[in-house]
């Protein structure tokens, strides 16, 4: 049996270490964000026969500047597109549009290049939309501590589901850090993952939670929390290691096909959604549940010194 309890000193260096490297790279490389947050345009070309995403970036930058391409296939209808963004507080102008566009057509003469839709997103209302989408993310933190502190009030519900968000926002960081790692730019993506992403480590640490409680029950009130928790970690540990690869498993497959059928939006959900899968099996074993015995035990030394 592992002794999850007696190691969780490491389990939080090991946490705090990667938050200061996450962090880190953040103030060193800067967050790419999209213009769902930052603001900017988006023009969509579709093209028939082969098209270097590569050479498409440099076009695009001869012309506007830095840019951030991503190229898709409709599996339907068969028509490939690619989709070239530029984040900024400015939108393009009609002139740079048309100068894109002919420069498009004059490097990839028989690719049959036709524009077929351009947006333009004002800074003020992405800077609203992922305001919106923070209080999304926080209103549902709040409903999970609420709710776990109702259905654990036996076992000291409050302070369970205090510590369960605190691991919550460490896999959040972690979905984030794959954005920031992979150089994805954030948009709706992050936060569709991170919302997942919440609800799959919650129901893992609801998991050990519950059989905290039923051990409780069995072993009797005496038996310490540690101890409690020890072995409860160790019962279900099979259940959500066995629950996360599956779901890994089917996360993989679709970032095979979105690979292989170059559908680069589908790619920027599910890569960040494994990087979080991870974290998250981390945080329901080794953070939530270890966090909760060394509150507790805090709580109950300040009490004795009173």
């Amino acid at each position: 049996m592992i002794n999850f309890v007696e190691k969780r000193k490491w389990f939080y260096i090991i946490a705090v270490v990667c938050m200061v490297i996450i962090f880190g790279t953040a103030v060193v490389l800067g967050v790419p964000m999209d213009i769902q947050f930052k603001g900017g345009s988006m023009i969509t070309y579709s093209y028939s026969g082969d098209l270097s995403v590569s050479e498409v970036e440099e076009v695009a930058e001869s012309v506007i500047g830095s840019v951030n391409v991503q190229e898709s296939q409709d599996v339907a209808s068969g028509i490939h597109s690619v989709v070239i963004t530029v984040a900024g507080s400015e939108s393009l102008t009609t002139e740079m549009h048309e100068s894109l566009t002919q420069a498009m057509e004059e490097r990839f003469p028989d690719n049959n290049i036709k524009i077929e839709e351009t947006d333009n997103v004002d800074p003020t209302m992405g800077k609203e939309f992922f305001a919106k989408c923070l209080v999304a993310v926080a209103f549902a933190s709040l409903l999970m501590v609420v709710y776990i502190a109702f259905r654990f009030r036996k076992i000291g519900g409050w302070s369970a589901g205090a510590m369960c968000v605190v691991a919550l926002v460490h896999d959040m960081i972690w979905v984030f850090a794959a954005f920031l790692f992979l150089r994805i730019p954030l948009n709706d993506n992050f936060i569709a993952a991170a919302l997942t992403i919440l609800g799959y480590s919650i129901n893992n640490t609801i998991v050990i939670y519950d059989r905290v409680r039923e051990n409780k029950r069995i072993l009797g009130g005496s038996t310490p929390l540690g101890e409690l928790v020890n072995v409860s970690i160790n019962q279900t540990l099979k259940r959500s290691v066995m629950t996360t690869v599956t779901t890994m498993i089917a996360l993989v497959t679709v970032c095979a096909v979105a690979i292989v059928y170059q559908l680069d939006s589908i790619l920027s959900f599910a890569l960040p959604m494994i990087i979080g899968m991870l974290a998250g099996l981390f945080s329901s074993l080794c953070l939530a549940p270890e966090l909760w015995v060394s509150w507790k035990e805090r709580s109950a030394s300040r009490a004795k010194k009173a």
